[in-house]
Formats: structure tokens, sequence, C-alpha cells
């Protein structure tokens, strides 16, 4: 249903001659005026109204899109079953936990005492090497 009414060319013209003979030529160009100041004034009036029915619109859509989001992360399957699968592997995790702490204590518990790098080497013996030459005497060999 067109609530819009349908002037023709035929309409427009006898609209201007009614004009032109109530009003007159010289009172014309500002009935004009006036005429078009009152509808650019309703179509501003009408795009006010659009646009803030389409503002209400749109914060409701946004609410109902809200309450969605909120309803999907409440009852989300794949978030049930994430922390189902963490629970279950706790034990596991804090059991491998507890072997890496022993086997690190183990590897990086000293042995026995450290030897201090600066004492001197007693226990080292003087020398290992042998005289590869002979002592010699008096130039002859013995």
């Amino acid at each position: 249903m067109n609530l819009v009414p349908q002037f023709g060319f035929f309409e427009l013209v006898m609209v201007a001659i009614v004009a032109l003979v109530v009003v007159g030529p010289k009172e014309l160009p500002r009935l004009m005026r006036m005429a078009g100041k009152m509808f650019a004034q309703a179509r501003r009036m009408a795009a006010e109204f659009t646009s803030a029915f389409d503002q209400m619109a749109r914060e409701s859509e946004m609410e109902e899109m809200r309450k969605e989001i909120a309803a999907l992360k409440d009852n989300n399957p794949l978030a049930d079953a994430k922390r189902e699968v963490d629970a279950a592997m706790r034990p596991v995790e804090n059991m491998v936990r507890a072997e890496a702490g022993e086997l690190r204590d183990a590897v990086t518990k000293p042995v026995g005492p450290v030897p201090d790098p600066n004492a001197p080497a007693a226990d080292k013996p003087a020398s290992d090497k042998t005289d590869p030459e002979p002592a010699q005497t008096g130039g002859k060999a013995p």
C-alpha cells in the first residue's frame, strides 16, 4: 500500500495554474520559497524520526545479541569439556612436576666435596717425566 500521493505532469500544471490565479504573479515566488522551507523542515523531521527509530531498533538488537552471547558463554559445551579434561589431567601434571623436581634435585645435589681450584695439588706426583737425554760426562758415552 502506497501512502504517497501520485502526481503526474497534468496534476502539477493544474496546481501551478490555481496557485498563479489565487496568489498572483507577485506573491508566487515568496509562496514557493515558504513551501520549499516547509517541505525541507518536514523532511528533516521525518529523517530524525527515522534515525531515532533505527537507533532504537539497533539498541534492541544489540541487547538481544548480548543476551545470546551470554547464553552461549554459559552453555558452551567446549568450555565444559575443557574444564573436565583439565580436571582429569591435574593429577598427572602434579605427578610429573614432582618427578621433575626429584630429578632436578638429584642432578644438582653434589656427590662429594668440591675441590678448590686454587688449592695446591698435594696428591699429584711431582713429575712423571723421564729424562730423555742421559747426562754427559766428559764427552764420552758410558
